[in-house]
Order: C-alpha cells, then structure tokens, then sequence
C-alpha cells in the first residue's frame, strides 16, 4: 500500500568526461566549459544550459556519488523508490560511472555508483540495528533482494539466469512485464537471488556484468550492445517511530498496560540503469548483427525520448505518455512520472568533433527535468491502518480538549457549534498582551523623561549658582540628588492621588448602590463592612499624600538653606577681599 503522493522534479547531473588519448592524438578541442562554482554548462560560445548538477573533466566518482545518490540510499529506509539512470553516446563513460563494467584492476576511488551504494546501503542496515539495540528497542528485520536485467534487441533477458543459452540471444524471452492495482510496475520469470552481506551482493554484480552483451565499434573498444537494469528490493519491518513528543506520551501509557511495540513495514526498490549509447552507424561503423544492435539501442532510447517530451513539455502533459512503445520505458514507467525519486545522469563528451551529440545529449537532458514524479511511501496494509488510526487518534484529542477549553459546545438540540466566548476570551487575551507592552513601553517612556527632567532641572541649579559665585562640585551632586528624590516623590504623588481618586469613585457607586439593597437584611452588613474598608483605605492614601508634601516641603527647606548658606560663604569671602583691598 501507498502513503500520501508527494511531487518531486527528476534531478538532471551533467558529466563530461576528459579527452582520450586517440582525440588529442587527432588533435581534437575542447568545446564544453563550466561555469565556476553555478551549474552551468556552455557548448561552444552561445549555447548555455543550467542543470541540477555539473560535473567537470576533472571530477571524481566519490564526488558525484556524495553529491547526487547518497540521499536515494538514505531516502530508500523511508520506504521511498529511487532511479539512477546514465544517459549519452557512445564512449561518454555511462558504464564507467555506473560501475557496471567490471575491471580488475580498479582502484578503490574508480568504483562506480553501484559498488558505493551497496556499501552504503550495507553500512547503514548494520548502523540502525546497533542504534536501535542501544535505545532498548527491538532491532529492524531487512530483507535485500536483487534483480539484473538486459534489455537486447527489445528482448528482455535475465542476467542472473544460469541455465539460459548466452548464444541464443535471438530466441523470444520469456519474461513478462506487468503493472499492479497501484500503478507499479513487475516483472514475471526474473530471478530473484536474497543478498544478505556487501560481498554477496558485489559478486551478483559481477556475475551479471559479465554476462552482459559488450563488443567493440569504431567509436568505443568495450561498447554496451545493450541496456541494463540492476534493481535492489529492501524490505523493512521495524517499530513505528514516534513522530511528536504527544505521541510518545501516549505510547508510553499505553506501554504501561501492554508491553507490545508497534511495528510497520516499509518496501522500496533502487533502479541502476546503464542505457546503451546512442550511435551513428556512419561512425561506428557497425555492420550485420552490430548494426541490428545499433538500430535497436536507437528506437529504445527514441521511445524513451518521446516519453520525457510527452511528460516534460507543458504543451503534452494532457495527451497519451507512450509507455508501451518500447519495453525500455515500459520498465521505467515508475521512474518517469510515477513513483520513484529519479536523477538523470548525462554523460557527454568534450570533444569537437562529438559536437551534435553532445548537444542532442543536453537537450534530451533538459527535457527530463520538467518531468514531476509522484513519489509515495511504499507501506503495508497494515502499517497503513495503524497511520490511519493514530492520525484519528490526535483529532479526537484535540477535539476532546476544545471541549475542556470550551471552545466546542452542544447546544440543548445538540447541535455542535464553536463557542463565541472563547473566540471573544482569544481576542481579550491578544488585547491584554498588546496593552502589557505598551505599559512597558510607557514606562520606560516615562523613566526616562524623568532621568532627562531632573537632569535639566539639575543644570539650571547649577547654572544660578555659577552666576552667584563659583561653583561647588559637591553642592552640585547633593543638588542633583535632592532633585532626583523629589522628581520620585512626585511620581509617587501623582500615582497615589490616582489611587486615592479611583477609590473615591469606587465609594461614590458603592454609596449610590446601598438604597437598593437597604430592603435585604442579608446584604447590608456586607456593604457597611466594605464601606468601612473603603473608608479605612481612603484614610491611609489621605496619611500617606500628607507624608509625601511633607517630604517634599522638607527637602525644598534643605535646599533653600543650602543656597543661603553659599550665598553668606560667597558675601562673607568678598567682604574679606574688599578689606584686604583696603589694606
């Protein structure tokens, strides 16, 4: 079964491979450029294309793995299907860097996308059952399966099959494609071998590739005769993960009733296909069964041409997708428009002499990234069902908490309907937190204007006192403090007399209320206590505004005293001056 669909773009990655030795020996040029740190690729001077990925004459097969297919293998453990297919002429390097053309001596940083992905794919199956162990969680089962098969001739062979005549290759095949309730596509007769470690999986590679049809042209020593589809199935059976930490707490009250985990099962398949080249007889050369080959590698990759037209080009999308035209895209149905996560490699020469393949290469590239695949995690019915469940078990409790908070109500007809009180209690709320920041802003408003009025006030002191006479440092301190003290007092007047007349208000209604309630006996010691209690309170707001105006006076005494006293000091030292001047 499938989750919910996801539109995901096909990834176009653009290689160039360097120059052989033949094409400088001949003198050839170099006629590609890329543009330095943007995807960009330039064919001669006019012609530009943008892709996902650009890989130069001088990158490596690490870089280009890390870059482009490692998140495919990550995104396989989710239950995501991926695709990695290389396209290009003949001789581009597609086998090279799919890692289908086994060489002895190949070093350790030459190996292709697939001896990489199995590495990683291997890796990371021994990485979650050692996570999953130190958490005290049962570890996931895995179950990797593989699939290597050749399309020649339009005939659909089995790599794997030992027993097939490899001499035969003319006779009808007898594997079947065929497409499932949910739009998947499968194969029937195909042999299936279950890999369980990284070496078992590399020597099924190998047996395989050997088994591939090779033969050399003009244009390529070791060229593919054929198409080749290597298919990884991974099946997973591990415990639900939890997604929030709502959802963790709920497993864990039901985990303290019932020890059981829940467990799903996840199935995804990884497509390595290496396309045969395009090639043109006239130079290659091919003849008699060479050229039967050639003509049938075109009218695959024609076939496949007209799907990425039909898919990628917005004028197409509504008609016909010939799928059926050619068992090639009758295979890949799921990687182009279907669901797979697909990344599209273009293998091109640098050459001038390659030219128009190159473009034609790029242009074919450029129509496949406007393909939308629907990608989808590939579920059982059964994890389904628990998704499903536990989706309806958050609605009902977020609804069971609109209920508590009384944002949900069911009137007497019991009629459901949203509660206007709670949305009037939301807006209060916003209202109240707007009005708290404004408070805050205000008073910080306030402090310093206070900070500024004292300040002003502290300066003109000063300034009076330096026309009398000279100035005292200290006299000028103890001024600013006085006035800063007296700047307080009198904010805490003008708050206190707000008090004092909020609680008068208060009274005045209390009083304008007590006739009412003058009948009930119940009701009216409870309105004396409280008139008392406001009487009492309006007292001592009365006491403490007297306290504050005799601070105040107090203070406005000190400095008048302080000023006389500098006035007499400064009389008395000129009077002093004039006498010595009479002297």
């Amino acid at each position: 079964m499938l989750g919910a669909a996801d539109e995901s773009s096909v990834r176009v990655a653009v290689r160039i491979r360097p120059q052989l030795a033949k094409e400088k020996i001949e003198g050839c040029h170099i006629c590609t450029s890329v543009t330095p740190g943007e995807p960009q690729v330039f064919l001669g001077k006019d012609k530009a294309f943008t892709f996902d990925y650009v890989f130069d004459i001088d990158s490596q097969q690490e870089q280009i793995y890390t870059q482009c297919i490692e998140k495919l293998i990550e995104g396989c453990f989710e239950g995501y299907n991926a695709t990695v297919f290389a396209y290009g002429q003949t001789g581009a390097g597609k086998t090279y860097t799919m890692g289908t053309g086994f060489d002895v001596n190949i070093m350790e940083e030459e190996q292709g996308i697939i001896s990489r992905a199995v590495r990683h794919l291997f890796k990371s199956i021994d990485e979650k059952k050692t996570s999953a162990i130190k958490n005290g969680l049962p570890p996931p089962e895995f179950k990797v399966n593989a699939q290597f098969l050749e399309l020649y001739n339009e005939e659909v062979l089995d790599l794997f099959d030992t027993t097939r005549d490899i001499d035969a290759k003319n006779k009808k095949s007898n594997i079947r494609i065929h497409e499932d309730s949910t739009g998947g596509i499968y194969t029937v007769g195909v042999t299936t071998r279950t890999v369980n470690t990284e070496p078992e999986m590399m020597q099924c590679l190998k047996l395989g590739a050997l088994s591939r049809t090779t033969a050399s042209t003009q244009m390529n020593v070791q060229s593919s005769r054929s198409h080749a589809i290597f298919t990884i199935h991974v099946c997973q059976t591990r415990v639900c993960p939890q997604t929030d930490a709502e959802n963790a707490t709920d497993n864990k009250l039901i985990s303290e009733s019932s020890p059981m985990n829940e467990f799903e099962t996840l199935t995804a398949k990884f497509h390595f296909v290496d396309l045969a080249g395009s090639e043109r007889l006239k130079r290659t050369g091919a003849t008699g069964e060479r050229a039967k080959e050639g003509i049938s590698i075109n009218c695959g990759l024609l076939a496949l041409g007209n799907v990425i037209s039909a898919l990628g080009d917005k004028s197409k999308r509504a008609t016909h997708v010939p799928y059926r035209d050619s068992k090639l895209t009758r295979l890949l149905q799921d990687s182009l428009g279907g669901n797979s996560q697909t990344i599209m490699i273009a293998c091109v020469s640098p050459s001038d002499r390659d030219f128009m393949e190159t473009l034609n290469t790029l242009k074919y590239a450029n129509r496949a990234r406007n393909i939308k695949n629907k990608v989808m995690v590939n579920q059982d019915r059964a994890s389904q069902q628990i998704n499903a469940l536990r989706s309806e078990i958050t609605r009902l409790q977020m609804e069971l908490m609109e209920y508590k908070t009384g944002k949900r109500i069911i009137d007497e007809e019991g009629v459901e309907s949203i509660n206007d009180m709670f949305h009037e209690n939301a807006m209060l709320q916003t209202e109240n937190n707007n009005l708290r920041v404004r408070i805050k802003a205000m008073q910080e408003t306030v402090d310093a204007l206070r900070a500024r009025i004292t300040q002003l006030v502290s300066e003109q002191a000063n300034q009076v006192l330096a026309r009398a006479g000279e100035g005292n440092e200290e006299i000028s301190n103890m001024i600013h403090s006085y006035i800063k003290e007296i700047e307080d007092l009198r904010a805490k007047l003008l708050e206190s007399e707000a008090v004092n007349e909020n609680l008068r208000k208060n009274l005045t209604r209390a009083t304008a209320r007590s006739p009412y309630f003058s009948a009930s006996s119940a009701f009216s010691p409870t309105i004396l206590s409280s008139d008392k209690e406001t009487i009492e309170i309006i007292d001592l707001a009365k006491k403490d505004l007297e306290k504050l105006k005799r601070k105040e006076k107090k203070k406005k005494k000190r400095l008048q005293k302080l000023e006389e006293s500098g006035r007499e000091e400064r009389s008395v030292a000129g009077k002093d001056d004039n006498a010595d001047t009479d002297q």
